[in-house]
């Protein structure tokens, strides 16, 4: 048994066993609760993040009265709010508009995917504003390693979990994924392609020779052999071995979180439903998650910002990021998958009694521009839209969230906010409030720095009064 969890070394490369909180001090336990209206409502926050840039024209904030170059070539349909329109290929997540808050007024200054991307994950800017930046150890960490940092799941071995993921931004693995200055001892559960395979976690399933005891057993001697040789282990690859080793015994130890990560369990017609696809079966995962207790789950609807440009025909590829062919792209590749997968988490999350305890947050990096043109530089010939952070939609649901509502607005072209600009920080500060966790107080690097929890402020507009 140990030897089959020392030599899963690819596994752990891609997958993530990463490690058990440091016992440190943290400043927000001690701190007094939020009086935010949506403090503590939700058990789990399950955010589907949409890489590459959605556009808000043809999804959320359609403009049907703007002239054509901005209107574009969609049209807009009734949703199940009277007054509220969206994208006319959104039908299925129209009908459960009574069930969402659509965000109208995001807005920030960062017009590049990766440097974005870590806002959008982290909730603070890049110091390499608008750029590619690689990931570095300086990194700050992502939300779920934050929020293992300051109220650390107890009941099971994982407080964040990343699924579908890295998202590549354009090619590589963009910052503000990972643990950054935290260290690995914090950083979230990587999942890859489930399309690939549906059980990632089927080499460490526990053996049927193997019971409790003997795996208790097994626990100890290792816990003797370490306590032995600690005095060898001063470097970070031995203390990261022994985080993992130890996180994998736990994992072996919680049968139902073990299930959650094998999609087999589920019925084919559930699957089918979701979507047999990297996108679709990433969502059912992340509902799985959310259902076994994990804090954090963080689905990445596509891998990449633009891999259509490699592979066209293939829509496990395609990316938000449609500079050219936006229309193409979005009709027959990008937004049926959102549409189907997307409006399916949420009935089913809503049939099982999950949604009043799950923060949902339908995320994106930022918008698109409200000029239609051909940008030579990008590959197409039909028009599509620029990168656009000035004015952004998402949308919210569950956990207190207000039902058939909007938050700001957008002017008339939807280039700017009109009222109630919200920023990356500010929603940062609502998923943290939302979990019970207050956002204006501070956690700990391991060299005890402080650090704020959240640099914008809960939006509680967002919430029934």
């Amino acid at each position: 048994m140990l030897r089959l969890l020392l030599d899963r070394r690819e596994w752990l490369r891609i997958g993530g066993l990463a490690g058990m909180g440091l016992a440190l001090r943290n400043p927000s336990e001690s701190a007094s609760a939020s009086t935010f209206p949506g403090f503590g409502k939700a058990k789990s926050v399950l955010v589907i993040h949409a890489p590459g840039g959605v556009s808000q024209f043809e999804t959320w904030d359609p403009k049907p009265n703007a002239p054509a170059e901005i209107r574009g070539e969609f049209g807009s349909i009734s949703t199940s709010v009277p007054g509220v329109r969206f994208g006319e290929h959104m039908p299925k997540i129209a009908k459960l508009a009574d069930r969402l808050t659509v965000l109208r007024s995001m807005t920030h200054d960062d017009v590049d995917h990766g440097s974005a991307t870590y806002l959008a994950l982290t909730g603070v800017f890049h110091q390499k504003k608008s750029g590619n930046p690689p990931i570095s150890p300086n990194d700050h960490p992502t939300y779920g390693s934050v929020v293992k940092r300051v109220r650390p799941e107890r009941r099971i071995p994982y407080t964040a979990v990343h699924v579908n993921a890295p998202v590549l931004a354009p090619s590589l693995p963009s910052p503000g994924q990972n643990c950054g200055f935290l260290g690995r001892a914090f950083e979230p559960l990587v999942i890859g392609n489930l399309a690939e395979e549906h059980n990632v976690l089927a080499d460490l399933n526990a053996q049927p020779d193997v019971s409790k005891i003997r795996l208790d057993s097994r626990r100890k001697l290792l816990a003797t052999l370490d306590d032995k040789s600690r005095s060898l282990a001063r470097d970070h690859s031995k203390f990261d071995r022994e985080l993992l080793i130890r996180q994998a015994f736990d994992l072996l130890a919680s049968e139902k979180l073990r299930k959650a990560f094998d999609l087999e369990l589920e019925p084919e017609r559930t699957r089918a439903s979701y979507g047999n696809h990297r996108s679709g079966l990433a969502c059912l995962m992340g509902r799985r998650l959310v259902e076994a207790g994990v804090p954090w789950v963080t689905v990445f609807f596509n891998h990449g910002i633009r891999g259509q440009d490699n592979a066209p025909e293939d829509t496990d590829e395609y990316g938000w990021d449609t500079h050219n062919d936006i229309f193409e792209a979005m009709k027959h590749h990008l937004l049926p998958r959102y549409d189907a997968s997307v409006s399916f988490l949420l009935d089913d999350l809503e049939q099982r009694g999950l949604l009043d305890t799950t923060l949902v947050v339908l995320l994106t990096e930022f918008g698109r521009a409200p000029l239609v043109a051909v940008e030579s530089k990008f590959a197409g010939s039909d028009p599509g839209r620029k990168h656009w952070a000035s004015c952004y939609s998402i949308a919210l649901a569950g956990a207190g969230i207000k039902r058939g509502a909007t938050y700001g607005a957008s002017d008339r072209f939807g280039a700017y906010p009109q009222n109630n600009a919200v920023t990356p920080g500010d929603l940062a500060a609502t998923m943290f409030e939302a979990l019970g966790i207050n956002s204006a107080n501070h956690f700990e690097d391991g060299n005890g720095r402080l650090y704020p929890i959240a640099t914008g402020r809960p939006v509680a507009g967002l919430y029934r009064g």
